[in-house]
């Protein structure tokens, strides 16, 4: 009951967060340079084209009376009409949104796969041989990742994959910056909007692959650039862990080296699950490069398209999307800490 009334409170926070930061962006937005109608419409159309169009997207009234009318129709599900593309926004997001979180999610599932492993691997006072030359080539990976953009470990992977590097190794190891599939590919039947689980849903395993091909180079852009801090937080996390009194006093015990080195693993989890919290948000910013690099139409392409163009409706749903997401995720890291850790109580109060 404690913890439904938590759920509950942290959802009557997210309204008026919600509510704040779109009125924010509502105004931001507006300010950006260009006028959409006339965009819209040419530089050559007569300026009473223009007026009428602009007094059609309600333009000419002034900002808070936009918010109210734009408030009122996204309360009905409509969140507005991009001129651009002649499409609604919200069907937009929910063919996008689908491939920015397959993008989101099958990195963080590299990075829990493999760095996590990893990070346990080199914090152990284990000292034969494959653990050191794991830990030096960690060590150069936690230097390198810092500092290295996702872009441009993108279009490396580009040149050295797909194009072969100007002829010095074989081209076409993994496919370019082609989007989701081949320019001769079709995507699957929608169901859930990702390409891996819709092509086999439809039993497509030609479709499936190739779709899996295409993901390698994003996912391992994100994976790498964006699994470092995880990687850094629960490696130093988990040395602490056995350097302290309660593991040495296991260990004195006797206690199995698997048992000693499973609960380190779960002291240094909690830490590690927040800023795995907080990577989840970067990871759906550099998104939107990785998108732009990798040709992807999901939220970042969307989104950068939007502003370039002074597309209004779209920035703003893309905006109102990350808000309510960085929220839910905020709140998950919560509700799974509370389980990990019996000491912590539901509402902030330490027992």
């Amino acid at each position: 009951m404690r913890l439904a009334l938590y759920i509950g409170r942290r959802f009557l926070f997210l309204i008026p967060q919600v509510f704040l930061i779109s009125f924010i962006t509502f105004v931001l937005v507006r300010l950006l340079p260009g006028d959409p109608a006339r965009l819209s419409l040419g530089p050559l159309a007569p300026e009473s084209s223009v007026e009428a169009l602009r007094a059609k997207m309600y333009l000419d009234r002034p900002i808070p009376e936009q918010y109210v009318i734009w408030l009122e129709n996204a309360f009905q599900g409509d969140l507005g009409e991009s001129w651009v593309n002649n499409t609604e926004v919200i069907d937009d997001l929910v063919h996008r949104i689908p491939v920015t979180l397959e993008l989101i999610f099958l990195s963080l599932l590299v990075v829990f796969l493999v760095l996590v492993p990893l990070a346990i691997i080199t914090a152990s006072r284990t000292r034969n041989w494959i653990v050191r030359v794991f830990q030096n080539l960690t060590f150069g990976y936690g230097m390198l990742a810092g500092a290295l953009p996702d872009f441009l470990l993108g279009l490396v992977l580009i040149f050295f994959l797909f194009a072969g590097a100007a002829g010095l190794m074989p081209a076409e190891i993994l496919p370019g910056p082609e989007g989701r599939l081949g320019i001769l590919d079709f995507e699957p039947p929608f169901v859930t909007g990702s390409i891996l689980i819709d092509s086999l849903i439809a039993g497509d395993m030609e479709i499936f692959w190739s779709g899996f091909m295409h993901l390698i180079m994003p996912v391992f852009t994100l994976a790498f650039v964006y699994g470092a801090p995880i990687f850094k937080m629960l490696r130093s996390q988990m040395e602490g862990a056995l350097k302290a009194d309660y593991t040495t006093y296991a260990e004195a015990v006797g206690l199995a080296p698997r048992i000693v080195l499973t609960r380190a693993a779960r002291v240094a989890a909690g830490p590690t699950l927040v800023i795995t919290g907080v990577v989840v948000m970067f990871l759906l910013g550099g998104a939107v490069l990785v998108e732009r690099v990798f040709n992807y139409v999901g939220l970042g392409q969307y989104a950068i398209n939007g502003i370039v163009t002074a597309d209004y409706a779209p920035i703003q749903g893309f905006v109102c999307f990350a808000a309510i997401f960085t929220m839910l995720v905020y709140l998950a890291v919560d509700l799974i800490h509370f389980a990990m850790d019996p000491r912590i109580k539901i509402g902030g109060t330490q027992g």
